[in-house]
């Protein structure tokens, strides 16, 4: 594999958290900038990033790959997903069954579709590529939410030391991506994970129980192994 390209730094005075990292130490990095600006999406550079809290982000498909790690950051316990009475209903009635990576490709393409009210979206095609290749690798995973034979809904995801980055999550059938996402964090998660990383806050996630945290203390949960 190929050596991942040096990147820019945004920081003023960039240090190295780790001596094998590309990346400046991201408790440096600005709140709400890149942290890191180019590279290339391949696995190395990829898990050197989440291994550290760092993800990447495209402003458009021509533009450089942009890397993040905003303060404060956007995380859903496990065990603590608010679930609505609607969801709750559908969920008692077994509406929807669960698969883990049966369908990556699947999730991935719909995730990236074109949603209404959207302008585009982020996840472009180098980086379908690029988390299709750490799938292979068993660093990337999909929950799909199954409706009869029909791919109702889902998220994908990269699972790294203690915790799970959710990257997006798509919906076909109404709740179908909710219920996805409640599964994971409700009877995946506490098995399995430190925390579930949401990236950035937003409205809907604070309606789905997401929590705002300083990314000091987002850095030292992902540093530290599970109990």
């Amino acid at each position: 594999m190929p050596r991942p390209t040096i990147l820019r730094s945004t920081a003023p005075h960039p240090t190295k958290r780790r001596p094998s990292s590309v990346f400046s130490d991201p408790r440096r990095a600005p709140a709400d900038a890149p942290l890191a600006v180019g590279g290339e999406l391949n696995p190395e550079l990829l898990l050197d990033a989440y291994a550290q809290g760092i993800f990447p982000w495209y402003d458009d498909d021509d533009g450089p790959v942009l890397w993040w790690s905003p303060d404060p950051r956007a995380v859903l316990p496990p065990g603590q997903m608010h679930i609505s009475r609607r969801l709750a209903r559908r969920l008692r009635r077994n509406e929807f069954h669960f698969t883990i990576n049966k369908a990556f490709p699947q999730v991935i393409a719909a995730c990236a579709a074109p949603r209404l009210n959207s302008q585009g979206t982020w996840i472009t095609p180098n980086m379908q590529r690029a988390y299709t290749e750490l799938h292979h690798l068993g660093h990337a995973h999909s929950l799909e939410a199954w409706q009869n034979d029909t791919l109702a809904g889902g998220l994908y995801g990269i699972a790294i030391n203690n915790y799970f980055s959710a990257e997006s999550m798509f919906t076909n059938i109404t709740d179908a991506g909710k219920a996805s996402l409640a599964y994971l964090v409700n009877k995946i998660a506490p098995e399995k994970y430190t925390l579930i990383d949401c990236q950035i806050p937003n409205p809907h996630l604070t309606s789905l129980g997401a929590i705002q945290i300083p990314r000091a203390r987002f850095l030292d949960l992902i540093a530290d192994p599970r109990p």
